[in-house]
């Protein structure tokens, strides 16, 4: 087309631009881009707002998006909306929400759509609650998409009570309001209310839940370790017929059944799924692991292999885990140098892991030698790791020196302090352990209060 001048026009360039934009073909974009200026439709309204989408989806490139803006005369409202949209997405949220705020033409429901996404970014619970009042006043008709963007901007932002009132009064919800809902709840942490919301959603039959109202829930249930409430969910997908088990829902399966404990189950879950990918194997290997089945994470890892899978970063970090916990120190070194034929640089969990492996086996002096030689600067945790070694083994010594040394280190937890204190109390030096806490108080540190979940049977 771009060698027959004569057989493109205005609907020409804007369709072959929301092309490369769907296709995310970059570089024939900025082609069509610069045989627009040859032909003189740079000027053209359409075309310009073509050219700001492209720009802002292709590559997030937001300077160009607004160079186009700025040079349209008389910007509509699609204009306006589509460089808000941009600003939003590219995570310049301040700045979407002071472009609405500089419209001159009547934004429609997208434009409320799109900055009412930029409050949520931004967690402004201010401006949001403004833009819902203006879609209150002047938008009458019901519109589910936009009162979807409002329902995540209160499970986000607001109380939790606003969104769940605003979700009552909606008159027409459809699957992404209640994904909304469950997913909004689950990422603020208020799981059992999640678990209740898709109870609801099953006893209402509005709709069917998808396979992220799926994925949510069983996050839910696995937060707060309810077995009941995630075999429920089990037998639910179960008895879906033709419902076939995605490796997303799959995953999230595993995922709930390691994290109550039921490896079992985990296991046959992932015997039965069809494609496997690197996060089936990787939450195997660290249930495995967190339950105590150190050999058997080693095996899996063996059979992954086998079937050609690669592993990432966190596999190692359940591999090591395994060893940390089953006390096998020689696999556990294979195992570490192994990354680099991966070619997988070791983190800093990589690294606590090792330490943790030498303090439970007692090899107090590799592990301090290891952390000595680490290409990087150990943190807290890996301090932390040995010296929660030395309170198990009895090595005051060292303890005292690694004591010393955490109270001058930035970025160490109250939980380590904590260990310090409750290791000085066990040994009835209480004035020492009284210093500790006191140093808490003064570092203006908070430890994180411990929880459990158990269920009871009714």
């Amino acid at each position: 087309m771009l060698h027959h001048p004569l057989a493109y026009n205005h609907y020409t360039f804007t369709h072959a631009l929301q092309a490369c934009t769907l296709t995310h073909t970059h570089q024939k974009g900025l082609e069509i881009h610069a045989s627009v200026i040859k032909c003189g439709h740079l000027h053209d309204l359409f075309i310009q707002n073509s050219l700001i989408h492209f720009y802002c989806v292709t590559r997030n490139d937001i300077f160009s998006a607004h160079q186009i803006f700025n040079s349209i005369l008389y910007p509509d409202v699609v204009s306006w909306t589509t460089i808000i949209s941009g600003l939003s997405k590219c995570g310049f949220f301040r700045e979407a929400i002071d472009m609405f705020a500089a419209m001159n033409v009547k934004p429609n429901c997208n434009s409320l759509v799109c900055v009412i996404s930029a409050c949520s970014g931004l967690g402004s619970l201010k401006f949001g609650k403004a833009i819902h009042g203006y879609s209150l006043r002047n938008f009458h008709e019901g519109n589910v998409i936009l009162e979807n963007a409002v329902l995540d901007f209160y499970v986000r932002c607001g109380p939790p009570e606003s969104a769940r009132y605003l979700f009552v009064k909606m008159p027409k919800r459809d699957v992404v309001s209640w994904t909304t809902m469950i997913g909004g709840y689950v990422q603020r942490g208020f799981c059992e209310e999640a678990v209740r919301v898709f109870q609801e959603m099953l006893q209402t039959k509005e709709t069917e839940p998808n396979d992220a109202n799926l994925v949510n829930v069983l996050s839910a249930c696995s937060s707060i370790s309810a077995l009941s409430l995630g075999q429920s969910v089990h037998s639910y997908i179960n008895s879906r017929s033709g419902f076939w088990v995605s490796n997303l829902v799959g995953n999230a399966l595993i995922n709930m059944y390691v994290k109550c404990g039921e490896m079992g189950i985990a296991i046959q879950v992932f015997n039965m799924l069809k494609d496997k990918d690197i996060i089936s194997w990787s939450t195997v290997i660290s249930g495995l692991a967190m339950n105590g089945y150190g050999k058997q994470a080693l095996q899996l890892f063996s059979l992954m292999i086998v079937n050609w899978v690669r592993p990432d970063d966190i596999t190692f970090t359940g591999l090591l885990s395994a060893c940390s916990h089953g006390g096998m120190v020689d696999q556990g070194l294979m195992i570490f140098k192994a990354m680099t034929v991966y070619k997988i640089v070791p983190q800093i969990q990589h690294y606590a892991c090792l330490v943790d492996m030498y303090g439970r086996a007692g090899h107090l002096e590799e592990a301090e030698a290891f952390i000595r030689e680490m290409p990087c600067e150990a943190d807290g945790p890996v301090w932390g790791a040995l010296l929660n070694a030395c309170r198990i083994h009895g090595n005051e010594t060292m303890f005292e020196r690694i004591k010393q040394k955490l109270i001058y280190m930035k970025g160490v937890s109250a939980g380590t302090f904590a260990l310090m204190s409750n290791t000085y109390a066990s040994a009835d030096r209480w004035e020492d352990a009284n210093k500790v806490r006191n140093d808490i108080r003064s570092m203006r540190l908070k430890k994180k209060a411990g929880c459990s979940w158990i269920e009871m049977k009714n």
